[in-house]
Formats: C-alpha cells, sequence, structure tokens
C-alpha cells in the first residue's frame, strides 16, 4: 500500500504565510510528478503547482510569485510555501503524486486526504 499524508494546514492571517508538506510512504520503487492542488467550496478541485522528479515545476497564474514547491526525493515528501496569503486562497489543499509500485506495470496516481487552509481578512 501507499499513503501521502499531508501536514501544515491551519487558520492565518492575510499576509501570512504556511508551508504544507506531503511525506509518501509504502512500497515505493520511485516517485515521478508530485503536485498539489486545492477544492474550496463550491468550487472544482484545482491544481496548484507540481514539480517533476527533476525539479522542474510549474505553477497556476494564482500561485506564482507567492508559493513555492519542492521536495526531497530522499524523505519521499513534497513542500508547499505559501507567503502573502489571501482570502481567496482559502480551501482544502491536497497532495498528488504518480508513484511506482513494485511489480505494478506503470505508475499510479495517489492522492492525500487534504489539509484546511483557512486565510482570514
Amino acid at each position: 500500500q501507499v499513503q501521502l499524508v499531508e501536514s501544515g494546514g491551519g487558520l492565518v492571517q492575510a499576509g501570512g504565510s504556511l508551508r504544507l508538506s506531503c511525506a509518501a510512504s509504502g512500497s515505493i520503487v520511485s516517485i515521478n510528478d508530485m503536485a498539489w492542488y486545492r477544492q474550496a467550496p463550491g468550487k472544482q478541485r484545482e491544481l496548484v503547482a507540481s514539480i517533476s522528479s527533476g525539479g522542474s515545476t510549474s505553477y497556476a497564474n494564482s500561485a506564482k510569485g507567492r508559493f513555492t514547491i519542492s521536495r526531497d526525493n530522499a524523505k519521499k515528501t513534497v513542500y508547499l510555501q505559501m507567503n502573502s496569503l489571501k482570502p481567496e486562497d482559502t480551501a482544502v489543499y491536497y497532495c498528488n503524486a504518480a508513484i511506482r509500485r513494485p511489480f505494478v506495470a506503470g505508475p499510479g496516481n495517489y492522492w492525500g486526504q487534504g489539509t484546511q487552509v483557512t486565510v482570514s481578512s
């Protein structure tokens, strides 16, 4: 089995910062792309940022200049540093990863359970 466990969410005032972490565990051969998504109430889940196994990053326009995604391959962990937070960043943030498991053809797509981020005005 593979698990993705997120941490670091919480309540913060506008202009503040939070750092989310997501650690993968279980029977893992390798991890390809990792990403953070978010879903606000009444809205569709949207991609916030992604990072390849080699460290190439991509950001949603709403995250550019404020959020930074990074990963520690040795720890099988991806991070999202969020600065200058706005009330519109309020959402449940989900970790996503493409993970190769032993004896399984092709990477599987895995999700964390989500962590709530609330930004007050």
